[in-house]
């Protein structure tokens, strides 16, 4: 819980405060703040849906240092990899459209480049030498930032 509260809660929370204080910057148009509202909406229960299936299904933690024993591959995970960034960067956006912040858009920018090197350096290299096999097929059947349409059921 504590990794829940510290990692996407500072990016998702820490990090655009104290970028915008949570003070737009003039007047947002009112569908920007309808549209970062239900980013908002969607972004807190993927999240927090993502991180049950690493503890449930996982039996461990998204944290490196807290890791699955097994790999996730069930719930929005079955459409694409990395639901858990993807609500994260939602979260972000949805303030940056609330707070009609360009800041807040290079801070996604910034924060969506790190996560991507991140992901291709560390944690992709990782869990295909943990899961080997079982890994290369469900890579090679869910994307990793665009989710399908359908989901992928595990042969």
């Amino acid at each position: 819980m504590a990794f829940l509260v510290v990692a996407p809660g500072a990016v998702a929370g820490l990090g655009p405060w104290l970028v915008t204080g949570w003070r737009a910057e003039g007047d947002p148009p009112a569908l920007a703040v309808v549209a970062g509202a239900a980013l908002l909406a969607a972004g807190v229960p993927v999240l927090l849906g993502a991180f049950r299936r690493f503890v449930v299904e996982g039996l461990g933690t998204p944290a490196p240092v807290a890791p699955t024993d097994r790999l996730v591959v069930g719930g929005l995970y079955r459409r694409v990899r990395n639901p858990m960034y993807l609500a994260v960067g939602g979260l972000i956006a949805g303030q940056a459209l609330i707070f009609w912040s360009a800041a807040l858009v290079g801070y996604l920018a910034a924060f969506a480049a790190a996560v991507f090197t991140f992901v291709r350096l560390y944690e992709e290299p990782v869990l295909a030498r943990d899961y080997g096999a079982e890994y290369a097929a469900y890579r090679r059947a869910v994307p990793g930032w665009w989710p399908r349409l359908r989901s992928w059921e595990q042969p």
